[in-house]
């Protein structure tokens, strides 16, 4: 198959959205869903496209991860199967019905998400306790993941950071359950609407792939407080501009 110019737009796309994502613990389906939409490709197939190239670059991401004890194995459980399951409905609701409506809801909920883990790394805000509905979190994180072409990594990784959950192992925890996630979305999208934009999804593959093992040791190597600013900073401005531009 001969590659066109493009072919290295997507590397770019996916290896910036990677370095993000995996030092950050999000943004790879946001980042990369964005830009693709914005160059005119359908909602669908974004996110199928996207999913698809996330089952490699997760899986390397996880790996690395793992490699760097950056992952707490009991909490990658309780995020990873109900996960899977929200991610499968979410796929089957984007065949079915545009996700749209519901976004702005969701980005309202990130924004102050975004507010409390900024307020922590600032250090005028100590979290109560942990997340206690862990399951939840991650039916809802993956359904909306599948329906929205991104949103795993900011709902999951603010709602745990915000709880005071320890940055490197929620970032770690939520890449690595994020592979599980991406290959049963990816399933479910090839058994309803079919692999498309192979370019696309080359593309992303290539430069996500490349970039998992630095971000997988640089957030081994960033202050925990660096991180939580980082990830609030990002949260919020994505929320923000989401928001403004779905009431536009």
């Amino acid at each position: 198959m001969e590659l066109g110019a493009d072919f290295f737009l997507f590397v770019v796309v996916g290896l910036c959205a990677q370095l993000v994502d995996g030092a950050l613990g999000m943004a790879y389906g946001l980042v990369s869903s964005t830009i693709l939409l914005a160059l005119g490709y359908p909602p669908a197939s974004v996110s199928a496209s996207v999913h698809t190239a996330e089952v490699f670059t997760t899986g390397v991401s996880g790996g690395s991860h793992a490699l760097m004890g950056n992952v707490d194995k009991r909490l990658l459980w309780r995020l990873a199967v109900p996960g899977v399951i929200g991610g499968v409905a979410g796929a089957y609701f984007l065949t079915q019905v545009p996700g749209d409506a519901i976004k702005p809801f969701v980005y309202a909920y990130l924004l102050l998400l975004a507010v409390f883990v900024l307020l922590r790394g600032l250090g005028r805000f100590k979290p109560k306790g942990e997340v206690k509905r862990v399951g939840v979190l991650g039916l809802f994180a993956g359904f909306l993941d599948a329906s929205g072409g991104g949103g795993w990594g900011p709902v999951a990784t603010s709602t745990l950071l915000a709880h005071g959950g320890n940055a490197r192992k929620t970032i770690g925890t939520v890449n690595t359950a994020e592979f599980a996630v991406s290959l049963a979305i990816s399933i479910a999208f090839l058994l309803t609407i079919g692999l498309q934009h192979f370019e696309i999804v080359l593309g992303l593959l290539v430069g996500g792939v490349l970039a998992a093992p630095l971000a997988a040791y640089l957030v081994r190597r960033i202050p925990e407080r660096g991180v939580l600013t980082a990830v609030g900073v990002l949260v919020m401005a994505i929320s923000t501009y989401q928001i403004a531009h779905a009431v536009a």
